[in-house]
């Protein structure tokens, strides 16, 4: 999954879980059961997570390009700075 793919995974699973969220509460209050309202809250939980969760192929619209093996030899890997510090005063 890539990082677009992140992003989009993310924002269906907030707008699903919102909807399925005030679907169930008026669902719940109109017939006056919260057994129900929980069921289908738990349902679109389940269905949110069946959408969101596999790496489905349009999550990965935008695939990352990775640096070849062979051009890793001519980009070395940074090496850390190293701080100059001041000598501090002993007493």
């Amino acid at each position: 999954m890539d990082w677009q793919g992140q992003k989009l995974a993310e924002q269906l699973m907030q707008t699903l879980l919102l909807a399925f969220a005030v679907v169930a509460f008026v669902a719940g209050y109109s017939l006056g059961s919260f057994q129900m309202m929980l069921l289908i809250y738990a349902g679109g939980v389940a269905l949110t997570t069946l959408i969101t969760v596999p790496n489905w192929p349009f999550f990965n619209r935008h695939p990352l390009k990775w640096l070849d093996s062979s051009e890793v030899d001519r980009h070395p890997k940074p090496q850390p700075v190293k701080s100059k510090k001041k000598p501090t005063k002993q007493k």
